[in-house]
């Protein structure tokens, strides 16, 4: 076999055999679960006027709006005030639960309605990171992202270790959740609930089957080869989604860059003065006073910011370039998040940027975290064994994860993948 065949096959085996970049996707996770948990919390005592009945995108705009565009969000199901307030605090639960990685594949699903639920019923609410939030959302379900960093991971660790006792581990949890979620779904759509918009539907119902499939394979099939197959499937899946995302990553930043390039402002270099000095932007008037003093100054920014953007994607067949502007573009959302007020927004695009992140610095920061959790730790506890794994990443050995995300290639499973 020559080289570039040994080069295809051996890419292949790798996308087959592994869930690429786990801890790149843990933060994934955990990015977009957070931003869209403090954004649910701050604004909770205006939710009535974002997403509400008393909400200037009134309950039959939008039900025009969604009938043209067919738009998913249930909101619509009810006008009802008892039902806008439990699917508000259903959809901060859900960011909650992803955050922490608890039955990652089934929050990923819910936590993606919550985001559409909201947004499409009001969607002039926004400032830019809702955009991506949206778009993130839907990529996450495809992804194995809990993996590390996740309470799926501590309870495969758990699990791995009750039967390396001889003990007899039962998943109930995971059978009565995929339950309740089937007779949702099921009503939703003979209501006819689920009309209109057919994707998101179709995906949740190829979730639901999808559990199904995996502990079926898990209880019923004599041999392995069942639950190597899907295992190859949701591998294949997730490093295609994970393409996807840095795809979309890249697309934002490069179309952002060149429309920069076509505007006069950002031509002559005073493009960063004017938002600095309008009122909705300004939180902060004497700090936005004393960046924009210098003239120089707000040229080299305004000019600095078009071409990191433009540049990015190209920079990442150079790892240390790569990185260098990685760096300069979540600085420049840390200070937008200040200045400008926009703390969703530049928290949205650093979690978008974290697909990026050197697995090398990922992992030093989980050992620093792991020790400062050590030194918190009550004296006497014993501390929870961490997983061998492979310099990529997988899991060496048994996998560190739970048989939601990543359940091992042999043995059974004890419920269905949640």
């Amino acid at each position: 076999m020559n080289r570039p065949s040994m080069a295809v096959s051996r890419a292949i085996a790798r996308v087959a055999d592994s869930a690429l970049a786990p801890y790149q996707t843990a933060v994934l996770r955990i990015g977009f679960g957070l931003t869209w948990l403090l954004f649910l919390l701050r604004e909770y005592p205006h939710r009535q006027e974002l997403y509400g009945p008393d909400s200037p995108w009134s309950w039959d705009l939008a039900a025009q709006l969604v009938g043209s565009n067919d738009a998913f969000t249930v909101l619509l199901w009810s006008d009802s005030q008892v039902w806008f307030e439990a699917v508000y605090a259903l959809a901060v639960l859900f960011s909650l639960l992803l955050l922490l990685g608890w039955r990652t594949r089934t929050m990923a699903a819910l936590f993606m309605v919550g985001v559409l639920t909201l947004q499409n019923r009001s969607v002039f609410m926004g400032d830019g990171g809702d955009n991506v939030l949206h778009i993130m959302a839907v990529y996450l379900v495809f992804t194995r992202c809990g993996q590390v960093w996740s309470l799926d991971a501590r309870r495969a660790r758990r699990a791995e270790q009750a039967r390396a006792r001889g003990e007899r581990t039962r998943d109930r949890v995971g059978p009565a959740l995929w339950a309740v979620l089937g007779l949702v779904l099921l009503l939703g759509s003979l209501a006819g609930r689920t009309d209109g918009d057919w994707f998101i539907p179709a995906l949740l119902w190829a979730v639901w089957l999808g559990q199904a499939v995996w502990w079926l394979a898990g209880r019923l099939a004599r041999t392995d080869q069942p639950r190597i197959l899907l295992d190859v499937v949701a591998n294949v899946v997730h490093n295609g989604a994970l393409l996807v995302i840095m795809a979309e990553a890249c697309l934002i930043y490069a179309t952002a860059g060149w429309y920069k390039v076509q505007g006069s402002r950002w031509q002559d270099g005073t493009a960063v003065h004017y938002p600095l000095h309008l009122e909705y932007f300004s939180p902060w008037p004497s700090l936005a006073e004393l960046l924009t003093a210098s003239g120089t100054l707000v040229m080299l920014v305004t000019y600095v910011t078009v071409v990191v953007q433009v540049a990015f994607p190209f920079t990442l067949f150079n790892r240390r370039v790569k990185n260098v502007l990685l760096s300069f573009m979540i600085l420049e959302h840390a200070v937008i998040a200040v200045v400008l007020g926009l703390p969703f927004f530049s928290l949205a695009m650093i979690a978008a940027d974290a697909v990026f992140l050197p697995t090398s610095f990922l992992r030093r920061t989980g050992r620093l975290a792991a020790r400062a959790r050590e030194r918190l730790r009550p004296r006497g506890e014993a501390a929870p064994v961490p997983p061998r794994r492979r310099p990529d990443g997988a899991p060496a050995g048994p996998p560190a994860v739970a048989p939601a995300e990543a359940a091992p290639v042999t043995g059974r499973v004890p419920g269905p993948r949640t």
